[in-house]
């Protein structure tokens, strides 16, 4: 399975760490996302097969409005 990293600005506690791993499984063909708002590090594994791009996974934190997915 393929992982995908990478730094998420703007939160500041496990609850928006919360909220931004929701948001990423809530992609379709995201398996799993871990995220840690003290590393502000946020890593995405993807279903087996699956092919979701980098932007998609940045939209889908961004959209949220209040962090920001580089």
């Amino acid at each position: 399975m393929e992982q995908k990293s990478f730094t998420v600005n703007g939160m500041g506690c496990a609850n928006c760490a919360a909220k931004v791993r929701a948001a990423l499984e809530a992609v379709p063909g995201v398996a799993k996302a871990e995220v840690d708002h003290a590393a502000k590090k946020a890593v995405v594994t993807l279903a087996e097969g699956a092919a979701v791009a980098d932007e998609t996974l940045k939209a889908a934190v961004n959209a949220l409005g209040r962090y920001t997915a580089e």
